[in-house]
């Protein structure tokens, strides 16, 4: 007696695994990067600094007017390092995605995967999912140590809040960039199908969308206003993002700073009354985070939308 026993439909393959497994090179990569990056700040926050200060008050004695030390130069290129990696790891990012998508469509890989049980969206999600994963868990641990150093400093250091660096490695902006670039750099891939062009497109749309929404960010919060007297000149607040700044006539008008010297009848046949200055105080550090942030993850939800809807309609 012979029993007929029913087939299993084969399971698709674990395309977490897979992306794991074909891309360890570049995990390897970034867990270097990462582990180096929170070393270096681990060290700027513990002995580095302490060793740092001390040798600033030795040199420069509390009320002198001290500039730079040299003995700072080891300890600040050690955060910049640091800082760098946090910054400028889109950039890698959007490459290695550009690269890696324009690859598989190009050499057929792509292709073959889909006849093994994983759908196209599935592949995609895929190769999405477990990149973004690791990239806002590695970043999330430097913004973090990154904010330690930067609170925990009190000899002068040349950096300020509103530096786009600073800026950047200091909050969410900083997770909301690998994933922008994640998504430019796979729909780069997709609507190229060839790995060096996919790198090229991804990374120069990544660098002009950072430097995008830099720019524009400021002006999405609403700006605080110094105003000054004519007498007193323009004012210069401390520890601001300075903004627009100008002249003010007496019926309000914002007008350019006449060029007069210190002639007051000059100013006043210009109908100058006084100076404005708009900037955002360091409170707005947060909203001018979130704002840049939900800028950024707007732009990659779009691409990603992109993507996916690109991939479909090739493939049905």
């Amino acid at each position: 007696m012979t029993a007929s026993v029913a087939a299993a439909p084969p399971r698709p393959p674990a395309t977490g695994r897979t992306v794991l497994r074909l891309h360890r090179a570049a995990l390897i990569v970034w867990v270097l990067v990462t582990v180096a990056a929170a070393l270096a700040l681990l060290w700027a926050y513990g002995p580095g600094a302490d060793s740092a200060e001390a040798a600033w008050r030795r040199s420069c004695p509390v009320g002198d007017d001290c500039m730079w030390d040299t003995t700072l130069n080891g300890y600040y290129r050690t955060v910049m390092l640091a800082r760098w990696a946090i910054v400028y790891l889109p950039c890698a990012v959007a490459a290695w995605a550009g690269a890696v998508i324009g690859r598989e469509l190009e050499s057929g890989t792509a292709r073959l995967a889909w006849t093994q049980g994983v759908t196209p969206t599935r592949w995609l999600a895929a190769k999405l999912a477990v990149p973004a994963a690791l990239l806002t868990a590695g970043t999330a641990v430097l913004v973090l140590l990154h904010r330690m150093v930067y609170r925990a400093n009190e000899f002068p250091l040349d950096w300020v809040w509103y530096d786009d660096n600073t800026f950047t490695a200091n909050g969410t902006v900083a997770l909301a960039l690998p994933l922008l670039a994640l998504a430019v750099g796979a729909l780069a891939g997709l609507l190229l199908r060839r790995a060096l062009p996919a790198l090229a497109l991804g990374l120069a749309v990544t660098v002009l969308v950072e430097y995008a929404a830099d720019t524009v960010t400021p002006h999405l919060w609403p700006w605080q206003t110094a105003l000054n007297g004519l007498r007193s000149g323009p004012g210069t607040p401390q520890n601001v993002l300075w903004g627009d700044q100008g002249a003010l006539t007496a019926g309000g008008e914002r007008i350019p700073i006449p060029d007069c010297g210190d002639s007051m009848k000059c100013f006043t046949d210009h109908g100058v009354t006084g100076y404005y200055l708009d900037y955002h105080p360091a409170s707005d550090f947060w909203p001018l985070q979130y704002v840049e942030t939900g800028l950024l993850l707007a732009i990659a939800a779009a691409a990603t939308a992109a993507a996916f809807l690109l991939l479909r309609r090739r493939t049905a």
